[in-house]
């Protein structure tokens, strides 16, 4: 007894300390870089290249990476972020661009309903909902909504979801 009320204590003194820094040594961060960040889709894909989406918005702000690396976030996102970034004419600063010549192949998934025992493991890791079902009955994806991010391929048991390439 006497053990768990010293480390309440002590767990409380701390968290004191460390609110109080929190509180007097505010972590700044760069507007234009969370404004970028609050647009992009925040799915986590890492299909840009970096592993969330707030690094891509780092990179996009610091090391002037290109602005059309988020598969899921499209053209419109690109805009947008051209919008914030003050980029006049983005097709040429993107033809000027070293991805001219990558090919982007944008991608969904398809569940095999025959297959899928309905363990709902896929629908909890989707970031964008697209995956639909109870649980103990057979999911679908709405391609309308499917970002192609494939973060469900690695959570299904039966291996029943497959890509499409659009």
């Amino acid at each position: 007894m006497t053990v768990i009320l010293i480390f309440s204590i002590l767990s409380l003194f701390l968290g004191i300390i460390l609110s109080y820094i929190k509180y007097s040594f505010p972590i700044k961060k760069n507007s234009v870089v969370v404004a970028v960040d609050n647009l992009l889709p925040q799915s986590q894909c890492a299909q840009c290249g970096y592993s969330g989406c707030y690094p891509y918005a780092k990179a996009i702000v610091k090391d002037s990476e290109n602005i059309n690396k988020c598969i899921p976030g499209g053209s419109d996102l690109t805009f947008k972020i051209a919008k914030v970034l003050n980029i006049e004419n983005v097709e040429k600063s993107l033809d000027s661009s070293a991805t001219k010549n990558e090919k982007k192949i944008y991608t969904t998934v398809l569940i095999d309903e025959k297959n899928c025992v309905g363990c709902s493991k896929c629908a909890s890791f989707c970031p964008v909902d697209a995956i639909i079902g109870s649980p103990n009955f057979m999911h679908t994806v709405l391609q309308k909504f499917c970002t192609g991010c494939n973060i469900c391929l690695l959570h299904c048991p039966t291996n029943c979801i497959k890509i499409i390439k659009e």
